[in-house]
């Protein structure tokens, strides 16, 4: 009787999957696009508006905690807000898949800061995506929510 290699290479290919996509998050560009977005986080948290707006694309589009949207230029109005002071932005969790010139990140968020006078804390779930134009990676979406408990 002949072994069946169909089923072995299933079974061999479902063992590997998790090094395969451990192996595309390490991969140069994977690396790349976690260094942009420690970039975008510490941009962010000194209100560095040349930075995040040359790490945005045009045509950027983010999702907040409360369901509200901003473009680039709402999203970059928002962050040079002097009555806002962030004390704490730090990422984790971080996964990067990339498909081709697409790179989609997913990842826990946490900011602690003041905001009026009045303290605040945020500890969400992200997900970020990137896309490669002309040889440089630009956010495009990025969506935050707070998880159920």
């Amino acid at each position: 009787m002949r072994a069946r290699p169909l089923p072995k290479l299933a079974v061999c290919f479902l063992y590997c999957l998790p090094t395969l996509l451990s192996a595309q998050q390490k991969s140069p560009e994977g690396e790349k696009i976690l260094a942009l977005e420690r970039k975008w986080t510490e941009s962010y948290k000194q209100r560095d508006v040349a930075i995040l707006s040359s790490l945005l694309a045009e045509d950027f589009i983010i999702t907040i905690e409360d369901g509200s949207t901003y473009g680039k230029t709402g999203y970059i109005s928002h962050s040079a807000d002097s009555s806002v002071h962030v004390d704490v932005a730090e990422l984790s969790e971080l996964k990067v898949r990339l498909h081709g010139d697409t790179a989609v990140v997913t990842g826990a968020y946490h900011e602690t800061g003041d905001s009026k006078g009045k303290h605040y804390e945020y500890r969400d779930r992200l997900t970020d995506v990137w896309m490669k134009h002309d040889g440089k990676w630009r956010v495009i979406a990025s969506h935050y929510s707070v998880p159920l408990k």
